[in-house]
C-alpha cells in the first residue's frame, strides 16, 4: 500500500510539472461528459424529426447490428445460425405482443423491441395459433349459425386449415419480402431512406398479426355488425404499429411513392382481415344433395338440404 501511495503521488508531481512548464493546456476530467460537435451530422435537422431520427437508429443501432451481426457469425448450414433466430424469452416476447397491441403514438416498433435481437419465434407461433384458430372459429360460426336446422348436416371442414395457413404464412413471409427488396431499391435512389433487414420486417409484421388472434374467436359471435367493429378496432391497432415503423423509413422519398407506399401496406392488411372474415365466417351456403330414402310404397324421396 505504502508504495502504490507514493507512486500516486509521483504521478500528481508529474502532472503538476507538466502544467506548471505549459499553463495553456488543456485538460480533461473524465467526470465530466465530452460534448460532441452538432457540426458532425450529415444535414440538418428540421423541427419535430430529431425524435423520428433517434427512433430509426443512429450510432447505437448501428452498434446493435454489429452485436447482431456477430451473434449471427456462424455458417448458414448449420444449426447454431438459425437457432440465433429464436433466442428469446418469455418476457420478450409478451414484451413485443404487448408493444403490437397497445402500440405508442411516436414510438417506432422496431427501435423500441426488435432491433436489440430479431427473432422469428414470436412471429412463427402467433401465425401457427392465427390459422388454427381462424379454422376452429369458422367451423364453430357455421355450426351455430345453422343449429337447430333439421335440414342441416354438420361436416368439420379441416380444408380450412390448409387454405388459413397457405394465406397466412403467405402474408407474412412474401409481403415482408416485397416490402424490403422496395425499401433497398429506394435506398439506392434516396440516400436518407432508412432500410430494414429482412428479418425485422418480419418480426414487425408477425408480432403485428397477434390482435387477429382474438379477434377471430369474438368473430363467432353471429352478428355482422359486431364482426365489422372488430375488424375496424384490429386494424387500427395492428395498422397503427404498421404505419409507425414504416413512414419514417419511407418519408423523406418522393411524397407520392411515400404515400404509397404506406397505402398499400395499410390496403394488404385490411384485404388478409376482411377476406378471411369473408371466406371463413361469412361463406355463401352451398346446396348439399341429400341422399335418397327410399319410399315404403316402392318410390324414391329425394330431400334437399342447406
Amino acid at each position: 500500500i505504502a508504495c502504490l501511495v507514493m507512486y500516486l503521488f509521483a504521478e500528481f508531481d508529474d502532472a503538476a510539472n507538466l502544467l506548471a512548464a505549459n499553463p495553456d493546456a488543456t485538460t480533461i476530467s473524465i467526470d465530466e461528459p465530452v460534448e460532441i460537435p452538432k457540426n458532425q451530422h450529415s444535414r440538418l435537422q428540421e423541427p419535430g424529426r430529431e425524435e423520428d431520427d433517434e427512433l430509426l437508429g443512429t450510432d447505437d443501432s448501428d452498434k446493435t447490428e454489429l452485436l447482431a451481426g456477430q451473434k449471427k457469425s456462424a455458417p448458414f448450414w448449420t444449426f447454431d445460425y438459425y437457432q440465433t433466430f429464436f433466442d428469446v424469452d418469455t418476457y420478450q416476447v409478451l414484451d413485443r405482443i404487448k408493444g403490437s397491441v397497445f402500440p405508442v403514438p411516436g414510438k417506432n416498433f422496431v427501435r423500441l423491441y426488435i432491433r436489440s435481437n430479431p427473432d422469428l419465434y414470436g412471429p412463427f407461433w402467433i401465425c401457427a395459433t392465427l390459422v388454427f384458430t381462424i379454422a376452429v372459429s369458422g367451423n364453430l360460426s357455421n355450426f351455430f349459425i345453422h343449429l337447430g336446422k333439421p335440414t342441416y348436416h354438420y361436416v368439420p371442414e379441416f380444408r380450412k386449415v390448409s387454405i388459413a395457413a397457405t394465406t397466412i404464412y403467405a402474408y407474412a413471409w412474401l409481403v415482408p419480402l416485397a416490402l424490403w427488396g422496395f425499401l433497398m431499391w429506394r435506398n439506392s435512389k434516396v440516400m436518407n431512406i432508412v432500410s430494414y433487414s429482412f428479418l425485422e420486417i418480419v418480426c414487425v409484421y408477425g408480432y403485428s398479426l397477434f390482435i387477429y388472434i382474438p379477434t377471430a374467436i369474438l368473430w363467432i359471435i353471429p352478428q355482422q355488425v359486431v364482426r365489422w367493429v372488430l375488424v375496424a378496432f384490429s386494424l387500427c391497432l395492428s395498422g397503427s404499429v404498421l404505419v409507425m415503423t414504416f413512414w419514417p423509413a419511407v418519408r423523406d422519398d418522393n411524397r407520392r411513392i411515400a404515400v404509397a407506399t404506406v397505402a398499400t401496406i395499410l390496403l394488404l392488411h385490411a384485404l388478409l382481415a376482411v377476406g378471411c372474415l369473408a371466406y371463413f365466417f361469412d361463406a355463401p351456403e352451398l346446396d348439399i344433395p341429400a341422399p335418397i330414402i327410399p319410399a315404403h310404397n316402392g318410390t324414391t324421396v329425394v330431400t334437399k338440404s342447406h
